[in-house]
């Protein structure tokens, strides 16, 4: 049985050798230039690399605001960040705890290279939508992200203004500001990444 899908396999790839050995299809300018504006949207760059830097394994001390003026909550947990696609973005999970509760969380961050901008996503065990983030950085480690998700009690579309900072090469710093109570931009979170 095995000696014939071997012949059948042989024959059918002496049958396809004519029109393997042909030159492929001429493009025309049109197509070629799609081509080419496709490859280099997907090619990694000096911003991937740069994002690639911050693979590998943190500890996170978290601290949470629900009104302004009050103490935090505070929690630590850990991080893993790895390199995917090639060098195209990088993934982070994170394992910690929550107002009491065990935490798990994953993102994906990655640079657009069609729109020039820097972008985030964000999952976790305390919900089940989505957090989109976009925004820049600049050469001195530091970055600006406007994110957006629905909100589980007005059921509206919030959003938060989130900055990042390396303070030195090990840590790196997110903090994510809201509106409060009284419709006021607060400090909702500060997470601390200590590499490891």
């Amino acid at each position: 049985m095995q000696a014939r899908h071997t012949t059948f396999a042989l024959s059918c790839l002496l049958l396809a050798a004519p029109v393997l050995a042909q030159d492929p299809p001429k493009m025309s300018p049109e197509e070629l230039a799609a081509m080419q504006a496709y490859q280099q949207a997907g090619t990694p760059g000096p911003q991937h690399a740069g994002l690639a830097l911050t693979a590998g394994e943190y500890t996170v001390t978290i601290k949470s605001w629900n009104a302004p003026g009050a103490p935090p909550t505070e929690s630590t947990g850990s991080a893993s960040r790895k390199v995917l696609l090639g060098g195209r973005m990088v993934s982070e999970e994170m394992t910690s705890s929550m107002y009491g509760q065990p935490y798990t969380g994953f993102g994906l961050t990655g640079y657009d290279n069609v729109s020039g901008k820097y972008w985030s996503t964000w999952n976790d065990s305390m919900n089940t939508g989505l957090t989109v983030a976009e925004g820049s950085c600049t050469a001195q480690a530091t970055c600006s992200f406007i994110g957006h998700w629905n909100d589980a009690v007005t059921k509206q579309q919030a959003s938060a203004r989130m900055e990042l900072r390396w303070t030195s090469p090990a840590v790196e710093v997110f903090e994510m500001f809201g509106a409060g109570p009284d419709g006021k931009e607060m400090k909702m979170m500060e997470i601390t990444y200590t590499r490891r």
